[in-house]
């Protein structure tokens, strides 16, 4: 391939936006996870709202990612794997949404009137929902093209 298939092929606007994207979700979820590095942090618990900030940044993490990761593939049509790393993101996102979101939603350990406990169980659902994610980027990613250039 040639610089000039290649520019051809790769959106480099769509790119950029991912990566600005990338860089504001995770923005967010740095201050949704760790509000005191920022000098942010009022209380000693996770809260309802500490939660659902990270889980917007982990949110426009995960558009970033599947937008500049497809805009490496260009016009060519995805393979089946491609597919299904897409909805494993998907799927990774409404595991972490849900464990991270449990007690809001009436199948944590606290009651609905009480604060919500962003507890261990909790975490290791949402480690396990950005693990899920990780794997379906990975299998966004064109790899037969690197591939094929390197053979060349």
């Amino acid at each position: 391939m040639s610089n000039g298939e290649s520019s051809d092929r790769v959106s480099y606007l769509r790119i950029r936006f991912s990566l600005i994207t990338l860089a504001i979700g995770l923005f967010i979820f740095a201050v949704g996870t760790k509000p005191n590095w920022f000098g942010w942090n009022r209380v000693l618990v996770v809260g309802f709202v500490q939660i659902a900030v990270f889980l917007a940044g982990l949110a426009m993490i995960c558009i970033g990612g599947y937008v500049g990761l497809s805009a490496l593939w260009g016009k060519e049509q995805r393979s089946i794997i491609a597919d299904i790393g897409l909805r494993l993101v998907s799927t990774g996102y409404v595991i972490a949404v849900f464990t991270g979101m449990a007690d809001v939603f009436g199948m944590g350990a606290q009651a609905l009137p009480e604060v919500p406990y962003f507890g261990p169980w909790q975490a290791g659902g949402v480690v396990i929902g950005q693990i899920v994610i990780a794997l379906g980027f990975l299998m966004l990613i064109p790899y037969q093209y690197y591939f094929h250039k390197v053979h060349e």
